[in-house]
């Protein structure tokens, strides 16, 4: 009896929490103008004047750009420092993986505010570059921690094994080590991206006047009115950060098969 009584509660907290996801997918097919029920008729027409509006695909073509680009650097970083935390012994190693990962223990708009004032204090004003790098220290700790996870996986004497038969360190990594963590690599990856493309908080305090991402261009939206459009855009960004870390989920499998571990 008890476990049903917590199977039920814990039933009704996933349903409080997924059930406005819910509606704002069925309002996005609603035929009529206003987004409320009952729904009148199953209709794409706010899909088709979504993808006509210029001021949301520009800001869609922001966020995938900044999305790629902290994916990208943050991917390489958080490789780099992984190995080297995990393979080497370095001074300071503690301290060091501790700072590195300090912006998931922060709050974001606390992160946003503190580096937003530190550069105003240099004399360096908001700009791409600026969000950017914003972006890349608060999803760089997340790309640490899955790859430094499958790093500790991965035997050292397999690596050694490859030197000892004439490999150069460098082959070593790009033949042996990067295949082994490569699941792990695409992984972080994609959880930079997707942490950058779904990012508000940050973002409202970094950005500088004209550039929109997508959810400061909904957040924008929502100021005037409840749009139809914004249901659309909505069910689309719930279908990218859901399916993209399934996806991610599921190349990592078929990855870690082929490499037999």
């Amino acid at each position: 009896m008890g476990w049903q009584l917590i199977r039920g509660y814990a039933l009704l907290v996933y349903v409080f929490m997924f059930l406005p996801v819910a509606v704002v997918v069925l309002l996005s097919f609603n035929a009529s103008q206003f987004g409320s029920f009952p729904i009148t008729g199953v209709s794409l027409r706010w899909f088709g004047e979504l993808a006509q509006n210029e001021a949301i695909l520009r800001a869609f073509r922001t966020s995938i750009i900044l999305g790629l680009l902290t994916a990208l650097i943050s991917t390489t970083l958080g490789v780099l420092a992984s190995l080297a935390l995990v393979r080497y012994r370095v001074p300071g190693e503690n301290v060091i993986s501790t700072l590195l990962i300090a912006p998931i223990l922060v709050p974001e708009v606390v992160l946003a505010v503190a580096l937003l004032l530190f550069l105003n204090f240099l004399g360096i004003n908001k700009s791409f570059g600026l969000l950017l790098f914003g972006h890349v220290i608060f999803t760089l700790p997340f790309v640490i921690l899955v790859v430094q996870a499958r790093l500790m996986a991965i035997r050292r004497d397999v690596e050694e094994a490859a030197m000892s038969l004439g490999a150069s360190p460098v082959q070593t990594f790009f033949q042996i080590t990067l295949p082994l963590m490569l699941p792990a690599v695409l992984a972080g990856a994609l959880f930079a991206f997707t942490i950058s493309f779904d990012d508000i908080t940050g973002t409202l305090f970094w950005k500088p006047g004209g550039v929109e991402t997508v959810p400061t261009q909904i957040f924008a939206m929502l100021r005037n009115s409840i749009s139809p459009e914004i249901n659309a855009l909505g069910t689309v960004m719930i279908v990218m950060t859901v399916g993209l870390p399934l996806l991610g989920a599921a190349v990592a499998r078929i990855l870690s098969r082929k490499s037999g571990t």
